[in-house]
């Protein structure tokens, strides 16, 4: 019973990741500009998801496996969206910008004019 009431009090402090906003992230990214031939996955990760999915451009690996592509974290704090964006030269993620709606993050990431996530 106290290990219930543990997990419990677990979600109430870290609301992310959770299958509901994977799956709304999974659907969003149907409407992505860039790469739409290819299926992106969506990964839990501590505090948010991680985008991967394989490398079209073969810009990042020759061999087009996959590759992240982003990065989100829900910070409970501030109540916001973080968006972060991988350097691939060096393996490190970015932080590109932050959003209060998981929908406005989506709908920078599904666009990208800038080129940096869907390489």
């Amino acid at each position: 019973m106290e290990q219930a009431h543990d997990e419990e009090m677990s979600n109430l402090r870290a609301p992310h990741p959770n299958d509901l906003d994977r799956k709304r992230i999974e659907r969003a990214l149907k409407a992505r500009k860039r790469y739409r031939y290819v299926v992106p996955n969506v990964r839990t990760t501590e505090g948010g998801y991680r985008i991967e999915s394989p490398c079209c451009s073969r810009n990042i690996d020759k061999e087009g496996g996959v590759i992240d592509v982003a990065l989100l974290q829900y910070d409970m704090e501030h109540g916001i969206w973080q968006l972060y964006r991988k350097d691939h030269d060096c393996g490190q993620w970015n932080f590109h910008s932050s959003y209060e709606r998981l929908p406005e993050l989506l709908d920078l990431l599904n666009v990208d004019p800038e080129r940096v996530f869907w390489q």
